[in-house]
């Protein structure tokens, strides 16, 4: 702490503050700078959000067929047989008569394995049971073969019955179940079907095995020897004509997906169509998305300048009421990104992604022929307008063409989908966006603008140092001009003294 100005009567700290507010004005300026650099950098990451947001918007849904495919299905019986599209580009039509459901393989206990009352959490050996240490169970697989090694479960000294269900029914090829009322278990396939018989070299037909086949010594633990069990069935259907056969009752044809839910008695018919309104959802979410980046974009490279509106001082904001320093700030912070040259050559590129024809293709080649044309208003930068009426009748005659008009893949440029150039101009934006502003966890060695800021941070650091050692340097003068002032007055003091003695 420092006492100053008792022998002068001056009020130093406050003379030396004022002299140091002149000193500091250099490194005010720099702060300046530093703090608009910092606004600059976060309206170009947050533009490089927007970018990134409409980006995967468009991979996400312009360059999937899925959003081009989805249709409408309609059954005669669908409470008998259900179909959904999976990955079919074009329409389909049949009929289905359902002769059986495919089932799966069950095994029964043929006798008690445990007391009614028994505690399926007690360790095994406190049941009075006899366990093997492992047995094996084998069962029909998904493509309707057996599978030969099967799945092993190993039981020790600390297995429960609940343990060995859990284990069954996590890793083997069926479910598992413990009927208190009965004592018995019961295991069902995981898979439905049959086990085909096969034909060796010779052509003798091989009976294969039961869908469901439990090995090892476990006649005294599972009671499965002899077992009653139920074959496994597959669906069996007529298709277009076709009597045909499947192992499950939920199977693809085309690209389309059959769900049987019951035998039926006559032929089921079945149609399927664009689902209009869903593609036309997302095409016109995917324009409305455009033109809302657009609009935010250019508002940024034409956003005003308040040249007068400097960042703010730690010392001005002392002096301004909190809704003066708001105010001062949103013009202090306009025009960061006015005229940038990476932006305004993204908007240019999108627009002219946009209206370039697509070769190769059959069909539509331009936005314009699928209702989707540039406004002829000029003040609106290129946004797109849609013709709603044309758009649904594209999509109606042919969704197809309209997936090709975006997502073509052509050796070329020239050949490439209109969502296929915008995503690679986007990309080619962010990238020169993150050289020049990095992101929100890139460290400031890594882009321009944050070297920039390094180089001012050191710039503050040395000035603030430089500040510490000119105040020492006034407190030293005014220290060395109160001693001066304080021998004078001891001097006087004297003097009076010796001639008021005389």
């Amino acid at each position: 702490m420092r006492i100053t100005g008792l022998a002068s009567g001056m009020d130093t700290d406050t003379m030396i503050k004022e002299l140091m507010n002149a000193q500091r004005i250099p490194l005010d300026k720099i702060m300046q700078k530093k703090q608009y650099m910092e606004w600059q950098r976060d309206d170009y990451r947050a533009a490089n959000k927007k970018l990134f947001d409409f980006r995967n918007l468009t991979s996400d849904t312009m360059l999937r067929q899925s959003t081009y495919i989805q249709k409408t299905v309609t059954s005669s019986a669908p409470d008998e047989i259900s179909v959904r599209n999976i990955s079919s580009t074009s329409d389909f039509t049949g009929k289905i008569n359902v002769k059986q459901l495919a089932e799966a393989a069950t095994m029964q206990s043929t006798n008690r394995v445990l007391a009614s009352d028994a505690d399926l959490t007690k360790k095994l050996k406190d049941l009075n049971v006899e366990v093997p240490s492992s047995f094996t169970i084998k069962a029909i697989k998904s493509d309707g073969t057996l599978d030969k090694d099967g799945y092993v479960v190993k039981i020790d000294e600390n297995s429960t019955m609940q343990s060995v269900l859990n284990d069954i029914n996590k890793n083997s090829g069926v479910n598992a179940f413990y009927d208190s009322f009965t004592g018995k278990m019961a295991f069902t396939a995981k898979n439905s079907g049959e086990i085909a018989n096969t034909v060796d070299a010779g052509g003798n037909i091989i009976t294969n095995p039961p869908e469901i086949v439990i090995e090892g010594d476990t006649n005294n633990f599972l009671k499965v020897s002899g077992a009653v069990a139920t074959e496994g069935k597959n669906a069996i259907f007529v298709y277009n004509g076709l009597e045909t056969q499947r192992q499950s009752n939920t199977f693809q044809i085309n690209g389309f997906e059959v769900s049987l839910k019951k035998a039926s008695e006559s032929d089921i018919t079945f149609s399927s169509a664009p689902d209009t309104d869903k593609i036309l959802e997302s095409v016109v979410k995917f324009v409305d998305e455009y033109n809302k980046l657009i609009e935010n974009l250019n508002g940024e490279i034409r956003e005003k300048k308040y040249r007068d509106f400097q960042p703010l001082s730690t010392e001005q904001k002392t002096d301004m009421k909190e809704k003066e320093i708001e105010l001062w700030e949103e013009k202090a912070k306009s025009g960061t990104l006015r005229n940038d040259s990476v932006i305004s050559s993204a908007l240019s590129q999108m627009r002219s992604a946009l209206n370039a024809a697509v070769g190769g293709v059959l069909g539509a080649d331009r936005l314009s022929e699928i209702g989707i044309t540039t406004s002829n208003n000029y003040m609106e930068n290129g946004k797109l307008v849609i013709d709603e009426t044309k758009l649904r009748k594209a999509i109606s005659d042919d969704p197809n063409q309209v997936y090709e008009l975006f997502a073509a893949d052509g050796p070329t440029d020239a050949d490439k989908g209109l969502a296929r150039r915008l995503v690679a101009t986007l990309d080619d934006t962010r990238k020169k966006v993150i050289e020049k502003a990095g992101t929100d966890t890139a460290v400031n060695t890594t882009f321009s603008l944050g070297r920039t800021l390094k180089g001012f941070e050191d710039q503050i650091s040395r000035f603030e140092d430089r500040l510490q050692l000119i105040e020492t340097r006034y407190y030293k003068q005014f220290s060395a001009m109160e001693s001066a002032i304080l021998r004078a007055n001891n001097q006087s003091s004297y003097l009076m003294n010796a001639f008021g003695g005389q």
